[in-house]
């Protein structure tokens, strides 16, 4: 008879599938209950502020007043325009700086960081100022030559170009940082200089290489680029311009329950917008 041959059982390492101590399990739920609650609590009492009127009880007047309030449409469509503009130029201007400094000049990183994060210490109210100065000064000095009317038009209250440059300032050290460290984790020397010997192109590389490898770093950008300039006040309102921040605060003096149910939301459109972003920026399977 032929012998039957056994195998020895293997004891489990310690890296097995061990249940999680519950002590850790419970820390997780207290401290994921008080960020929902942190959250959740301040949404719900506003909610319930617009819908709840002494004397009348609930009420969804102040949602369905929304969309027939002058300016609400402008105001929400020149913010949105003006996020995606300067999405835009803040990583036509940054990726290129940052892959250039990276493949030809390393020794300057610290000196582009230190640009990229300078607008951080710059307070906004002095930002604005110089803005404001800076165009009254440049209006009388170029009224004689040919850049007056360039000047002009990017004042132009339909589309301030102004306000995207201003913009691109603000966000330009969260653009960096995001974009820095999608940067970090892949190897861009090797990438570049492959797809170089394959014969692509520098726009090729750039889109077609470098792009889709750093696509969350880019949807990280494009968050905290859409956050900032549909939250932004203090540049709009001192520059005369009537964005949809701007026109909230406006509103807010006439009608109270409407500002906060605009809040609420502006809130929730900034959420389904930054949930787009994220399905974009991820990498398909």
């Amino acid at each position: 008879m032929a012998a039957i041959a056994t195998v020895p059982e293997v004891a489990p390492g310690p890296a097995a599938s061990r249940p999680r101590p519950r002590r850790v399990r419970v820390w997780r739920g207290i401290v994921l209950g008080v960020a929902a609650l942190y959250f959740l609590v301040p949404m719900a009492v506003s909610f319930w502020f617009t819908v709840h009127t002494e004397g009348k009880g609930l009420s969804l007047g102040a949602y369905t007043r929304i969309l027939s309030a002058p300016g609400f449409v402008p105001s929400l469509l020149l913010s949105l325009g003006l996020a995606a503009a300067t999405i835009v130029t803040v990583l036509l201007l940054t990726l290129p700086a940052m892959l250039a400094v990276r493949l030809g000049a390393p020794r300057l990183r610290p000196a582009l960081e230190l640009i990229a994060t300078l607008p951080l210490v710059v307070p906004p109210i002095t930002y604005v100022v110089g803005i404001g100065t800076a165009l009254r000064g440049g209006t009388e000095a170029l009224a004689a030559t040919p850049f007056w009317a360039t000047l002009i038009a990017v004042q132009d209250e339909r589309f301030p170009v102004v306000l995207v440059l201003a913009y691109v300032v603000l966000t330009l050290p969260f653009a960096y940082r995001s974009l820095d460290a999608g940067l970090r984790v892949i190897d861009v020397r090797t990438l570049v200089e492959a797809a170089r010997n394959l014969g692509a192109s520098w726009p090729h590389v750039l889109l077609r290489v470098i792009v889709p490898n750093i696509r969350s770093a880019i949807a990280s950008a494009s968050f905290l680029t859409l956050a900032l300039v549909l939250g932004e006040y203090t540049v709009a309102a001192l520059l005369g311009y009537q964005t949809f921040p701007v026109w909230i605060v406006t509103v807010s003096g006439n009608d109270g329950q409407l500002s906060v149910a605009l809040s609420i939301i502006s809130l929730l459109l900034i959420w389904l917008l930054l949930l787009t972003l994220s399905g974009a920026g991820r990498k398909r399977r």
